[in-house]
């Protein structure tokens, strides 16, 4: 019995082999016969050594990595089906090139640098269906090289290839430097504009040289920190206090790049220099790794980003951009609106907006079409220069790639929650019945509507609508005073915050008072407003005397409610003072503190974590705070 069942097995394992052997030699035919089909990543070898990037350009003597190395042997397919030729290891002769439809990526062995390219039309290739190999490597947009302890010259001594099939390619790169440990890393490449980095434990940090006009820190909640090169004349580094996501903005308005890494202790320094012409820019970006990938994108398109110097001239009077958006999104800028710098998202028409501090104005920025227009004025005047730029879409094409969407892409949606904190943008209600009860819930929009029943002498027939729009008013004054409450607290939490820190780090107390000052603002402002802000009785108190109005018909009845009407208001515009103060000087805290720790790396941690208990605090704003998102 058990040499029949033998018997068996052995004919079941030569009838596998023989199937096996079918499968691959027809599974190699057919990686043979791709070879030479387009494919979405496709790898090169230069056929010699690159002695510049300019080189690079000339593809005459380049050949193209097949997936399969079978192609090389004299018979393929029988190498194929012979498992003694799988396992073998391309050797370059030259360079390595990886390229798609939206980047190249060249490895410059001479240099020991890796030069990231992007497609010089992204969005036509992606719709013709171009391939790569076709035209030019595109723009440079940086160079990625490990950050060596020594200043000698390093190289790239081995480039092994992981993993070539059609839509994905990986590389691990050898770096090596004299006086320097040898390091590697691994270079990840799909069919996007995204590129993953994993270096090895022992690169502890990298370079990305990238001459840039601008950097931006995104903040989703609260503004973003945009860092230009010519406010720090006499700094050579920057400690820049970034969570999770930077964008480098560079020289020409048509190229940027968009980086992201996972939670870790990870620190980004960027490099300035003057360039040729004198002006100041970034050179380059250091990067403390801490062990953990990082993914690189690079996005261009004419116009992608935009500098405009506001004028005197632009004062009071609608200007016309040279600048036109290159496509639709949510294009945004930066103004200087109540003394703060304040993000201003671009409207799709003129108009106007009100809010607690500097009232009513012309809304600064708009399209008209694909033209973008600017009205400056006292409030919100012309002052310096203002940036434009996208980080999320707005009927955005589907070819184009959003910085937003690159974070969900490299970070996971699990991560990029709590950063994009999407829950944490929508607006509080001041609606104590929601759609049905008075739709401009406030002191104004509650008082208007109770005067226009006494306009009409119908304040006894009506007086159920009156005392329900009495009741939608005091929810919203009530809703305003735990706002303001919730100010307090946290400016109460954050001076004692930063004076224990100022004691455990006496280096950092310059910083740290400075910081103290400025939020110290928010019990100074409670404080003078107090008063005209009132209190919980007097408002019971206003509640009661127009509800003795509508007891009965009197001629004297709307004179004596509008009286009333000017005490309901002065108190809502006092707490509607307070509201946008409070919003406004933890902003101007959150820039403070990103800002201002750039000087002194000891001091980023502490300006993380006060930004993060400011970025708290901002999350679900009141409508009549300043928002930075109007």
């Amino acid at each position: 019995m058990k040499s029949h069942q033998g018997l068996w097995k052995s004919k079941a394992r030569s009838q596998e082999m023989t199937l096996l052997v079918m499968l691959v030699t027809t599974i190699g035919l057919s990686a043979i016969q791709r070879t030479e089909a387009a494919g979405n990543v496709v790898v090169w070898d230069t056929g010699s050594r690159l002695a510049d990037l300019n080189d690079a350009e000339n593809r005459a003597d380049w050949k193209r990595v097949p997936s399969e190395l079978f192609v090389f042997e004299a018979d393929p397919s029988k190498a194929a089906s012979d498992p003694g030729y799988y396992g073998r290891e391309y050797s370059f002769k030259g360079d390595a090139v990886v390229e798609n439809r939206s980047l190249a990526a060249v490895f410059w062995s001479a240099k020991g640098r890796v030069a990231l390219y992007s497609k010089d039309d992204v969005t036509a290739s992606s719709v013709s269906g171009a391939s790569p190999g076709n035209g030019s490597l595109g723009k440079k947009i940086l160079e990625f090289a490990p950050r060596q302890s020594t200043t000698q010259p390093g190289k790239i001594t081995r480039c092994e290839i992981l993993r070539n099939a059609a839509d994905e390619v990986v590389v691990e790169v050898s770096f090596s430097a004299t006086g320097s440990a040898d390091m590697s890393a691994v270079f990840s490449f799909g069919k996007n504009e995204i590129v993953e980095i994993k270096p090895s434990a022992k690169m502890k940090r990298i370079s990305l040289r990238s001459p840039s006009e601008y950097g931006v820190v995104p903040g989703f909640i609260g503004d973003d920190l945009i860092f230009s090169p010519v406010e720090y004349a006499s700094v050579d580094m920057l400690s820049v206090p970034a969570d999770n996501v930077f964008i480098g903005l560079l020289k020409g308005e048509a190229n940027e790049f968009v980086m992201t890494w996972p939670n870790g202790k990870q620190q980004l320094n960027v490099r300035l220099t003057n360039d040729p012409q004198g002006k100041r820019i970034i050179e380059s970006f250091d990067f403390d790794n801490d062990g953990q990938a990082i993914y690189l994108a690079a996005l261009s398109a004419p116009g992608i980003w935009h500098r405009e110097e506001l004028k005197p001239t632009y004062l009071e009077k609608d200007v016309a951009l040279a600048w036109k958006r290159p496509f639709p999104a949510k294009w945004k800028t930066q103004l200087s609106e109540a003394g703060v710098r304040t993000t201003f998202t671009f409207r799709e028409a003129k108009g106007t907006v009100w809010r607690g501090v500097p009232g009513s104005y012309n809304y600064p920025v708009w399209f008209d079409g694909e033209n973008a227009f600017y009205h400056l004025s006292k409030k919100v005047p012309p002052k310096g220069d203002s940036i434009i730029y996208f980080l999320e879409g707005r009927d955005t094409p589907i070819s184009i790639s959003t910085p937003v969407e690159i974070m969900k892409a490299t970070l996971g949606r699990q991560m990029c929650d709590p950063i994009l904190d999407v829950a944490g943008q929508k607006l509080r209600t001041h609606h104590r019945r929601g759609g049905d009860g008075v739709h401009r819930a406030c002191t104004c929009g509650c008082t208007e509507t109770i005067q226009a029943v006494f306009e009409a002498g119908q304040e006894v027939a009506r007086k159920d609508d009156v005392k329900e729009a009495l009741s939608d008013m005091t929810f919203f004054v009530e809703r305003h005073v735990e706002r303001i409450e919730e100010y307090r607290r946290f400016a109460s939490d954050m001076i004692q915050f930063l004076q224990a820190k100022g004691t455990a780090s006496p280096e950092l107390k310059p910083f740290l008072a400075s910081l103290e000052q400025t939020v110290q603002q928010i019990p100074q402002e409670y404080s003078v407003q107090k008063e005209n802000m009132k209190s919980p009785e007097h408002m019971a108190e206003l509640t009661r005397q127009t509800m003795a109005l509508t007891a009965s018909k009197n001629t004297n009845n709307l004179t004596s409610y509008m009286e009333l009407l000017k005490a309901w208001r002065a108190m809502g515009g006092a707490q509607d003072y307070v509201v946008a103060q409070c919003h406004t000087i933890t902003r101007r805290l959150f820039q403070e503190a990103g800002y201002g720790c750039v000087n002194n790396a000891k001091a980023v941690p502490v300006a993380q974590e006060v930004r993060a208990r400011c970025r708290q605090v901002l999350r679900n704003p009141d409508g009549y705070e300043i928002w930075a998102n109007y």
